[in-house]
């Protein structure tokens, strides 16, 4: 069942109910990791694995994504300032129990390389909020396993 969720503005990073938060340094530069989150959309498949499918909407204002297991995520782009954030917040979703969720990829310069800090934050029902927090340490293994990914294919390219 698709259902639309409660639109949220960047604040709700540090606000929401649920925020996982997770950071990791990698060697490439944070403008690299800023075109990869930002402009090339369709490239997360190659990188995170938990993504199947990921195409830009309304010329780059919003995201089409499908994870495994088979959620999907209509996402509006609240902030694209390069080369520091990334930000977009989920309008319809077919995940059970979510009332409204944000995603924020901060990235910050780490030496030669960067710092890249992701805040998953969220509203939902009670066992939708149960279920996010046992799911801690899943998504920091998805994020770390992504972030290396990324690393490695900024780093051949």
């Amino acid at each position: 069942m698709v259902r639309r969720l409660r639109p949220v503005g960047l604040g709700f990073a540090e606000t929401a109910p649920v925020r996982l938060v997770f950071a990791q340094e990698i060697r490439a530069a944070p403008d690299a990791v800023f075109r990869a989150l930002a402009e090339d959309v369709p490239g997360w498949t190659a990188w995170f694995s938990a993504v199947t499918s990921a195409r830009p909407i309304g010329e780059g204002a919003g995201r089409e994504i499908r994870l495994r297991g088979g959620a999907r995520f209509v996402e509006t782009v609240l902030a694209a300032e390069r080369p520091e954030v990334y930000a977009y917040r989920v309008d319809v979703t077919n995940a059970p129990g979510a009332r409204a969720m944000l995603e924020e990829w901060r990235l910050t310069p780490a030496g030669t390389g960067t710092r890249v800090r992701w805040t998953f934050a969220a509203d939902g029902t009670a066992p939708f909020r149960f279920v996010l927090g046992r799911a801690r340490p899943g998504l920091g293994r998805a994020f770390r396993g992504a972030v290396t990914s990324l690393d490695r294919r900024l780093r051949r390219a």
